[in-house]
């Protein structure tokens, strides 16, 4: 995977060999880059914080003024545009969702799947997004439900790794998955 001088990521993060990732890109330990996906930094940078995934056919990219900035635990779902925006801890991007310059997403927010955030929008922690306009519908806090979403990826993208492609239905990862959806929730209440 040649990505260039640039590009820094952390060995215990695992990238899809078809992933193209460019400039000043940083991934940090248990991240997982999933297939198809286009990273570029031109200008700016791109931060994706630790056990953080960014699923098959999402484009991530910059703004004119603006880096992308992802925090830890979010799930970037299957083909969102993420651009120039920053992204707080324990945040789900649902499917098709676009995010544009300047916008900021509090922690613990769940974006709805084929949002449209405008330049600038600002979310505050612990919010539900819908619609284009995206506007915050609802107010919960998410961050178990998003942290244990990040750890399936986390453990996922470890199989991966092993040429193993069907974790998700083994017994041994149910039972697994029980103890750290009750870890979490214990966490976060």
């Amino acid at each position: 995977m040649p990505f260039g001088p640039y590009v820094h990521i952390d060995p215990a993060a695992w990238i899809h060999p078809t992933a193209q990732i460019y400039g000043d890109v940083q991934i940090a330990a248990e991240a997982s880059v999933w297939p198809n996906v286009v990273m570029r930094a031109e200008s700016q940078n791109i931060r994706i914080g630790a056990r953080t995934n960014i699923q098959d056919f999402v484009m991530v990219h910059i703004g004119y003024g603006t880096g992308t900035i992802i925090g830890e635990d979010c799930s970037i779902t299957h083909h969102c545009t993420v651009h120039g925006c920053r992204i707080g801890d324990r945040v789900l991007v649902g499917i098709g969702a676009t995010i544009m310059d300047g916008c900021e997403i509090g922690d613990n927010s769940i974006i709805a799947g084929h949002a449209f955030l405008k330049e600038g929008t600002i979310i505050p922690p612990n919010s539900i997004v819908m619609g284009a306009p995206g506007k915050v519908v609802r107010t919960r806090n998410n961050a178990a439900a998003n942290a244990f979403n990040a750890w399936m990826y986390a453990r996922n993208a470890e199989a991966y790794a092993r040429g193993e492609h069907r974790l998700w239905s083994s017994p041994d990862f149910s039972a697994a998955s029980r103890v750290e959806r009750a870890r979490l929730e214990a966490l976060y209440g």
